[in-house]
């Protein structure tokens, strides 16, 4: 039987099933423009726009770039260099100012540069291109989605297993697709514990049902708000958290040490209790994208001329989504729910169990 102990790495995207490489580190040289550049002699280049919040942003961010730092490390041909976004208006003038350098492909991180990068790639079709949490839309662009919902519905399911007060939580940064997703997934399992275990857990923050009401910091870099949102969740009777913002969601770390071990946490994107050490004692869990590893294993197919054309998904069934180990909650995870969940996970593969969510991402 397959255990919750580690996220194995994803399937090889596209043409190219390339061999596991580890995680690499943030870069330390950074350039007085902002922008990172590593790699070996540069006989093909890859750059990577970033999404608001830095390149140690304990998130998407982060991780997108560790997939470049490990494809770089995997072929010293590879020269790899980023440029960070303060705000959303300078998603077009970064894609463009990274095909003026003349790179061979350019990434872009995270959905709201969507219309950005349609707008770049239409004028440039001859320039290959990727981007992450949005479907492909143009030949030239290869999309990097994840079926988070798949991955949030077990976080759901362990939350409602381990609460003790019966409420559990989740906010996210912006109301947007790559963000709702994960809280649709959270609700659902939530839902499906409720009906097979006879429980009537709430959750805050989020209702499938009506998406209107429900709790957004408006940023993925207020740590202010984060911890603000978590504190009020917490004072309505949630002593499990789901925070879905990035950076911001920092701040549900912070409130949770405040709290003194009456509150815990689900990170998500990465395993919390490696990116965000520090509040590792509160992260019960994390739903993971596996960004590291198809961000590498594009970039490595694209420096050997085979770049996938058209979408990646992850799912449960791939591994491109997961739950992350348990870490310090490892013995405090019954292990009556630790079977449940990998029954769960196994009826959402075999689609015994189904996710609604709107914004679910299909691999067809």
């Amino acid at each position: 039987m397959k255990t919750f102990t580690r996220l194995a790495p994803a399937a090889a995207v596209g043409a190219a099933l390339l061999l596991l490489a580890s995680c690499g580190e943030r870069p330390d040289d950074t350039a007085a423009d902002g922008s990172g550049a590593t790699g070996g002699g540069g006989s093909f280049s890859a750059c990577m726009v970033l999404d608001t919040g830095g390149v140690d942003d304990r998130s998407f961010n982060q991780s997108s770039w560790a997939g470049m730092e490990a494809a770089a490390e995997q072929n010293p041909d590879i020269q790899i260099d980023y440029v960070p976004s303060a705000d959303d208006a300078q998603y077009t003038p970064n894609l463009q100012a990274q095909v003026q350098n003349g790179c061979d492909t350019v990434i872009g991180v995270g959905g709201l540069m969507a219309d950005s990068m349609k707008e770049v790639a239409t004028a440039n079709p001859d320039q290959s291109f990727a981007e992450i949490d949005s479907s492909s839309e143009l030949e030239n662009v290869y999309g990097l989605q994840y079926n988070t919902a798949e991955a949030a519905f077990l976080a759901g399911y362990l939350a409602a297993g381990m609460t003790q007060t019966g409420v559990v939580g989740t906010w996210g940064g912006l109301p947007i697709p790559p963000v709702t997703i994960f809280m649709d997934g959270f609700w659902e399992g939530v839902q499906h514990h409720n009906q097979q275990k006879g429980t009537n857990v709430r959750v805050l923050g989020w209702d499938e049902n009506n998406p209107g009401g429900g709790t957004f910091a408006n940023s993925f870099v207020d740590q202010g708000a984060g911890r603000s949102i978590t504190e009020t969740l917490a004072s309505q009777g949630a002593d499990i958290v789901m925070p879905v913002a990035g950076q911001a969601g920092l701040g549900a770390g912070a409130a949770a040490e405040a709290a003194g071990g009456s509150l815990n946490l689900i990170w998500v994107d990465t395993d919390g209790c490696v990116s965000a050490e520090q509040y590792c004692d509160y992260f019960m869990s994390s739903v993971t994208k596996n960004l590291t590893d198809s961000v590498r294993d594009y970039v490595l197919a694209a420096a050997e001329g085979e770049a996938p054309t058209g979408s990646y998904v992850g799912t449960l069934e791939n591994e491109g989504v997961g739950l992350a180990p348990f870490n310090r909650f490892e013995d405090r995870v019954p292990a009556e729910l630790k079977t449940e969940l990998e029954q769960v996970r196994q009826g959402i593969v075999d689609g015994t169990i189904q996710i609604t969510s709107p914004n679910a991402v299909s691999a067809g």
